[in-house]
């Protein structure tokens, strides 16, 4: 492999998480992003209140994706050979953390929308 092309790592990828895993966490974040583009432009911008409480999920995000990575990679934190290993788990732990956030953000929005919103009829 003397050349890192978009097609190795798709190979990679693949090989890594298995084409259905893989795929299926593709469409899925994919998923998520026009959701929250969606959010965002409906609501013309993003809301402090329910930002501030997605926040609050990124810990747990980014240690959730970085022990995926452990599991499926059959590794460990003995395992981390240098400084390029920790270089990618911080990587993946930054996108779990974003990742989890924008979800939580995301499930706020969806859910607490409709008992935010004042009913015809009354003031709020």
């Amino acid at each position: 492999m003397k050349e890192l092309t978009f097609e190795t790592l798709l190979a990679v990828f693949e090989e890594m998480f298995g084409a259905g895993l893989f795929w299926s966490l593709v469409v899925a974040c994919v998923a998520i992003g026009v959701l929250f583009i969606y959010i965002v432009v409906r609501e013309r911008g993003l809301e402090s209140r329910r930002l501030v409480r997605a926040e609050l999920w990124a810990p747990v995000g980014a240690v959730a994706a970085i022990a995926f990575i452990f599991f499926i990679t059959n590794s460990g934190p003995s395992d981390i050979g240098g400084p390029v290993d920790v270089i990618v788990l911080l990587l993946v732990g930054v996108a779990g953390a974003v990742g989890l956030t924008i979800l939580a953000y995301l499930l706020q929005s969806l859910v607490g929308s409709r008992r935010m919103k004042p009913r015809d009829g009354q003031q709020g």
